[in-house]
């Protein structure tokens, strides 16, 4: 299956580090970040396990549950995170989901179909393309996908200011615009009249017809 910004994230059932889990019950009223890794014991994904660790505190801030997947067993997992915290400085706390099988990978159209149904033997080239982060809201909808190459670590940071500007934008009837961080201006919806953003936001600055710009609301 395809998908789709918007489309409800597949729920699954899996093993992790932390016992098994049915997705969406794990997930509960919080938002989610899934990211993916093709293999255990890679360079660039042991920096991205511990990079996510270390930054922890500002996720569980945002309400975010963070959870890997890689499509090795839970037992490798367990053995990797010993690396990763000698690499990294950070001991992995989030569970990880084992996919030997291969199941949620393709459930994510991380993998084709016929990719077969065991990571046994499959070196991390033959998984390239699962190297994707979800974020997830409450409501079970997908709301960012994000695919990377293997070569190149992902930026935490980003994922962080994207799930900033997702937050509010689900809060109020505004979009960021390009480049955006906290406490930066923010641009007022076409669903927005001019009256009613005066009453919501007190003034803004017209810089096109279409292109309002107001106070990041803070309420």
């Amino acid at each position: 299956m395809t998908l789709r910004i918007n489309q409800t994230a597949p729920d699954f059932t899996a093993e992790t580090t932390q016992g098994a889990i049915t997705f969406h019950d794990w997930i509960g009223d919080s938002w989610a970040v899934l990211f993916s890794h093709p293999k255990n014991f890679t360079p660039v994904c042991t920096t991205e396990l511990g990079a996510m660790a270390g930054l922890a505190h500002e996720f569980a801030k945002r309400n975010v549950k963070v959870i890997g997947i890689s499509v090795d067993p839970v037992e490798s997992h367990s053995k990797w995170k010993q690396d990763i915290k000698v690499a990294t400085g950070f001991e992995v706390d989030y569970p990880l989901i084992g996919d030997k099988e291969l199941k949620v990978a393709k459930l994510y159209d991380m993998l084709p179909e016929d990719a077969g149904d065991s990571s046994e033997g499959r070196t991390p080239a033959d998984n390239a393309t699962v190297r994707s982060v979800y974020v997830i809201g409450p409501d079970k909808k997908i709301k960012l996908i994000l695919t990377y190459p293997m070569t190149t670590g992902r930026n935490f940071d980003e994922i962080l200011r994207t799930i900033d500007s997702i937050q509010l934008t689900a809060k109020h009837q505004v979009a960021t615009p390009a480049n955006w961080k906290q406490g930066d201006d923010v641009i007022i919806t076409a669903a927005v009249s001019n009256e009613d953003a005066l009453t919501r936001f007190g003034s803004f600055d017209t810089v096109l017809p279409y292109l309002r710009k107001t106070k990041q609301p803070t309420a």
